[in-house]
């Protein structure tokens, strides 16, 4: 075995597995030390959207570099923050009003529970309880992690996760018992339910309908429990909308997001609040103010990367975009339905997903998933399944070309009985 000194990320090093290089990035396409290019067929981990080093957000960035490196947020503004905060108000519910800086989808997700806490105590109510989905995933710090499903991922950090009242995932013939335990839920009168609207990313790429969101919403509302969305990885058009809310109709009162916020190109994170939300914690009183924040809070060159992600979207043909490339997802998906070891297969705007067969250790640690990455690897193709789980989710500039080249390398992987054992 071969020590590193750099530890990554969900890496068992152990296991000598290689670790690329890579030293360019530009649209679709990734580059090695040694010359290699690399179709990336999961938008470096579900975060890139317009494609690698687009122009206009490369361009923003260095200006920001050179005009407003980082300046403390707590009690100060700056231009790039301010012109996040009124792109994000063109783009998403009036009813959403308030903006929260931070720095990761996990950070995003913290921040929405102690918002959420912080509403029930200025109400003086012990409202403490939070609902979440079974195989949900929210971040990897410890109140992100405590609103996950308890697991591989989690199990070492038991002793730190506080309790949480879990609900079955709403899938086509568990909706009902989803609706129906979330109706008994709420009489208990928790603080917040927590979802991932229409996809549960790292529990599996789950699918369920936008009308159990919308009814998971009005049950909610109907007994005041605060509704927080996890729009993570669901925001900025992978589900084929700007959100996966906007499919059913739902604005909740917290909203999560991050990855795609700027273009995939700098860590940013918003929690966007309602008036209430925000209101609970207005008060000429210091001891009553929102207490959360890091020392990168809205960094201005981040800051800018999202502004032009902003602008992107208000004036180039984005949803086109989306729109084309989930067509060919979904004729992909169709074909793939006949594939031999394949099983339910699903496709929701720019992602599909199914699952490959394996009898011995199917879910997260089956040795298939390393073993269709590297075949996809040897094939010029960047793949991460999720265990015995593929999917796929491209930036939107990837082409139809690239986009066949992603299916035949999968398709390749999985007939040459690669999948068999790593």
């Amino acid at each position: 075995m071969t020590r590193t000194r750099i530890w990554h990320p969900f890496t068992q090093h152990g296991l000598d597995e290689p670790i690329p290089n890579i030293v360019r990035t530009q649209g679709a396409h990734l580059w090695t030390d040694g010359g290699d290019r690399l179709i990336d067929a999961i938008s470096s981990w579900w975060v890139t959207t317009h494609g690698h080093a687009h122009p206009r957000i490369a361009d923003a960035i260095a200006e920001a570099a050179g005009q407003c490196d980082q300046i403390i947020f707590a009690g100060h503004t700056h231009p790039y923050a301010e012109a996040v905060a009124e792109g994000l108000a063109a783009l998403f519910p009036s009813a959403l009003a308030h903006i929260f800086f931070s720095d990761s989808g996990s950070t995003s997700v913290e921040v929405a529970l102690k918002m959420a806490l912080g509403y029930w105590a200025s109400r003086d109510e012990a409202r403490h309880r939070i609902l979440v989905l079974e195989h949900s995933y929210h971040g990897d710090t410890i109140g992100a992690m405590s609103v996950g499903a308890r697991g591989v991922f989690n199990a070492a950090y038991a002793p730190l996760l506080f309790d949480v009242e879990t609900l079955p995932f709403p899938g086509g013939d568990t909706a009902q018992a989803t609706l129906d335990a979330l109706e008994a839920a709420c009489r208990a009168k928790p603080a917040a339910l927590i979802v991932e609207p229409l996809v549960l990313g790292a529990g599996g790429m789950l699918i369920y309908a936008p009308s159990v969101l919308a009814e998971m919403h009005t049950i909610c509302a109907r007994h005041g429990v605060l509704f927080i969305a996890d729009e993570v990885m669901t925001g900025w058009g992978r589900t084929g909308t700007l959100t996966a809310c906007e499919q059913a109709g739902v604005v909740p009162d917290i909203m999560c997001l991050s990855k795609g916020l700027t273009g995939g190109s700098l860590p940013l994170a918003v929690t966007l609040a309602s008036a209430a939300i925000y209101d609970a914690h207005y008060s000429t009183d210091r001891a009553a103010m929102f207490f959360h924040s890091s020392s990168y809070t809205a960094n201005p060159i981040a800051c800018a990367a999202a502004a032009a992600n902003l602008a992107i979207w208000r004036e180039e043909p984005v949803p086109d975009r989306v729109g084309d490339l989930a067509a060919r997802q979904a004729g992909w998906a169709a074909r793939v339905r006949g594939w031999p070891g394949v099983a339910n297969v699903r496709h929701l705007g720019t992602l599909t997903a199914f699952e490959v067969a394996d009898p011995d250790r199917p879910g997260y640690l089956s040795t298939l998933g390393p073993a269709i990455k590297a075949q996809c690897a040897a094939a010029g193709v960047l793949l991460r399944p999720l265990g015995n789980t593929v999917y796929v989710m491209p930036p939107y500039c990837i082409d139809a070309d690239d986009l066949g080249m992603v299916y035949t390398a999968i398709e390749d992987a999985i007939s040459a009985g690669c999948a068999a054992k790593a």
